[in-house]
């Protein structure tokens, strides 16, 4: 133990560009800060985690840098989007004022490049992969004078040349200390989240039902309670940064926790941040089955694979039901067996419609999500994609597929590949964080053929129409738009005139009734949102989905 403390700053950078208009949801809390943390402070050290996602860009910067007066050591995060520009925009600042400030990165874009973060010159180490026990490790060599080179997990900058120490294993949650949720106050995330207008905030969920209507206001925090993916998923850093290790927390000792901070704050959903949550069935049916004897009212979304889904038993799906899962997010990835085999995962035929299907007879939201234009992929297999999620949409009503460009990711096999297919990459560091989201915008222009991209927007006209979000109601146009889904003639020429020709109707029923647009949009936690997504969410042209979180 120290004799006397010494400080840590950490900073969780901003996940939306708020200066663009719209504010992020609050329910995101800093978990990447508050678990690293841990050690630390039980070593004796002062920890102060700085959330900028709560301020103006302005505030956060006067926060940390009057933090760092006297402090030990910075760290901060991050994943590719607005927390690249943010991060980057904070660490320079922190470095303007405080030169001899020892400074660390960790995340999952700076484990796949560590090269652009060390190649700035402001940090000591980049923390690769699972950081807890490494950042522990930094904080005593740091604290005690001694160089980093031993210290395993770790990529540094030695003679110009990127070097990594030692691997360090991926370890199991019976070595990890238990998060210290008193670091953060949670009282600005409960109040932002019960403003009124809360449901149109970028990043939001929908509301449970249980609060009204899915526009409701609601206080839900996130959680996460493993690490990693078993999946082999070529379009996925996952498998080089976690080895496709997976680690979870024992379903009680999860239980105890989220009982003890329902006592504390109250919330009405958590949101598992879990890459993989449902990897194991007797894990979350455990979790389903205490969740229901202690009586606990809150509710929840995960991660789960439609092979997950398919195999688990009735009972564990009737139980995850019962005991308050809303939203089952899905990655579905491709609708042909071709590109499913390339990907890697374990999903034939329709296996990702009879998943949905069976969330929808328990009342849980599907909220899937499928990927076209992946490398060496051709037309008519994005088609068939495109063509399996209306047919999911048709079989699960309450479900919510959804269809995105693929974005490439580095520290990925599909990545290479790319790049050998003439992708052009960001160079610098500084337009990492402008590369945008593959959720709202095509990050590798003319992958995708016209007439796919033709059929894609097509499909999100007429199942935006279905789902009554154009109007804010369900007339002649909404039940004609679901007939068309139905039987598949949403791509004829009646069906494209009929899109126009609503265009042309709405747009004059607005000037008659000076109505506003009403499209509800939500966004993959896993994804954080950057300005060009943001400014596309403040048009409201476009439905968006919840995707799989494994990626970067």
């Amino acid at each position: 133990m120290i004799s006397h403390k010494k400080k840590i700053v950490l900073y969780q950078p901003q996940q939306v560009d708020q200066s663009l208009g719209l504010p992020s949801a609050k329910d995101l809390l800093p978990l990447e800060m508050i678990t690293i943390a841990a050690f630390p402070l039980q070593d004796g050290y002062e920890v102060e985690i700085i959330d900028g996602s709560l301020y103006s860009e302005a505030e956060a910067q006067k926060r940390v840098l009057a933090a760092c007066e006297g402090a030990m050591l910075y760290g901060t995060t991050g994943i590719l989007g607005y927390m690249i520009t943010d991060g980057l925009r904070m660490s320079r600042a922190v470095r303007g004022r405080h030169s001899d400030l020892p400074m660390v990165i960790g995340g999952w874009f700076a484990s796949v490049r560590p090269d652009l973060q060390l190649g700035t010159g402001m940090y000591s180490a980049v923390i690769l992969a699972q950081g807890e026990l490494t950042f522990r490790d930094v904080v005593k060599a740091i604290d005690a004078g001694e160089p980093l080179d031993s210290v395993p997990g770790l990529a540094l900058m030695r003679a110009g040349e990127v070097v990594h120490t030692a691997k360090r294993t991926v370890v199991g949650w019976d070595e990890i200390a238990p998060m210290p949720w008193h670091l953060i106050d949670i009282e600005p995330y409960r109040e932002h989240q019960l403003r009124a207008q809360s449901a149109g905030d970028v990043l939001r969920m929908p509301s449970p039902e249980s609060t009204g209507s899915n526009r409701s206001p609601y206080f839900g925090i996130t959680y996460f309670s493993s690490y990693g993916c078993p999946e082999p998923c070529t379009f996925c850093c996952s498998p080089l940064v976690t080895d496709r290790r997976w680690k979870a927390m024992p379903a009680d000792r999860m239980m105890d926790d989220l009982a003890g901070l329902h006592d504390r704050w109250k919330f009405d959903v958590v949101r598992f941040h879990d890459a993989n949550w449902g990897v194991q069935e007797n894990r979350v049916k455990e979790f389903a089955e205490a969740k229901l004897k202690l009586g606990l009212t809150f509710e929840y979304n995960a991660f789960l694979e439609t092979h997950s889904i398919l195999h688990y038993s009735e009972d564990t799906l009737d139980k995850l039901a019962a005991s308050g899962l809303y939203i089952a997010e899905i990655g579905a990835e491709a609708g042909t067996d071709e590109m499913m085999d390339k990907i890697g995962k374990p999903i034939k035929g329709d296996d990702n419609i009879d998943a949905a299907v069976e969330m929808d007879k328990r009342n849980i939201c599907a909220s899937v999500t499928y990927i076209v234009g992946y490398p060496h992929e051709e037309g008519d297999s994005m088609l068939k994609t495109i063509d399996q999620c209306r047919r999911l949409h048709v079989a699960a009503p309450q479900a919510r597929p959804t269809v995105w460009p693929y974005r490439p990711i580095p520290g990925t096999v599909m990545w290479d590949q790319a790049i050998e297919l003439g992708y052009n990459p960001p160079g610098e560091i500084d337009e990492w964080g402008s590369i945008g989201e593959y959720h709202l915008e095509e990050t590798w222009p003319g992958k995708i053929p016209p007439n796919v991209a033709e059929a894609r927007k097509m499909y999100q006209h007429y199942v935006t129409l279905d789902y009554g979000l154009a109007r804010g109601k369900r007339g002649w146009w909404e039940r004609r738009a679901g007939r068309r889904l139905a039987n598949g003639s949403y791509l004829s020429g009646a069906g494209k005139f009929e899109a126009r020709a609503f265009s042309v109707v709405d747009r004059i029923e607005k000037k008659i009734t000076r109505r506003k647009a009403t499209v509800r949009t939500f966004v993959d936690p896993g994804h954080k949102t950057g300005s060009r997504a943001t400014e596309a969410s403040k048009s409201r042209n476009v439905m968006t989905s919840a995707t799989s979180g494994s990626d970067d």
